[in-house]
């Protein structure tokens, strides 16, 4: 892996059972900093998630409001999601992730995600703190594709 894309450390990511929970848990996943260009890697993590897992995907990116993924509008914050997301998962540079920490705090979230290179350590104590599960510099796709088969066994879906 280059320098763009630092490698994975695991003092950032639950043990796999836990993260099995997790996902096998989760219903709604919110992707801050969804992008609707289809050359960005949010992008491409969003269509996954949609395609190849259960949840019910919420795009949140204020400068995309109005445009569309497969048919899935944009938000302007977690604050405006119709529903508490599950799961927030940050595509954010890591020094935009304290106010997108808040939100995910204060919409009652039960995971705040951060993707591969992104890691705030004064945002993850803050979310700790409140009762959220905090990942960091991982990736999503990656690790729901690593424990597909035990998410699906362990939320009964076949």
């Amino acid at each position: 892996m280059g320098a763009a894309c630092p490698a994975p450390s695991p003092t950032h990511l639950p043990g796999d059972d836990e993260l099995v929970d997790l996902l096998a848990s989760a219903r709604t996943v919110a992707v801050v900093g969804a992008s609707p260009s289809d050359h960005r890697t949010s992008y491409a993590i969003a269509t996954w998630l949609m395609s190849r897992t259960p949840y019910e995907i919420y795009l949140v990116n204020p400068r995309a409001a109005d445009q569309e993924i497969r048919g899935h509008g944009f938000y302007d914050s977690v604050a405006d999601l119709p529903v508490v997301p599950d799961i927030v998962d940050v595509f954010r540079r890591s020094e935009h992730v304290p106010p997108v920490a808040d939100d995910a705090i204060a919409a009652g979230a039960s995971t705040l995600w951060l993707q591969l290179g992104v890691v705030h350590e004064e945002s993850a104590a803050r979310a700790r703190e409140a009762g959220l599960t905090v990942v960091q510099n991982h990736c999503l796709k990656v690790e729901y594709a690593r424990l597909r088969t035990r998410i699906e066994e362990a939320s009964g879906a076949h």
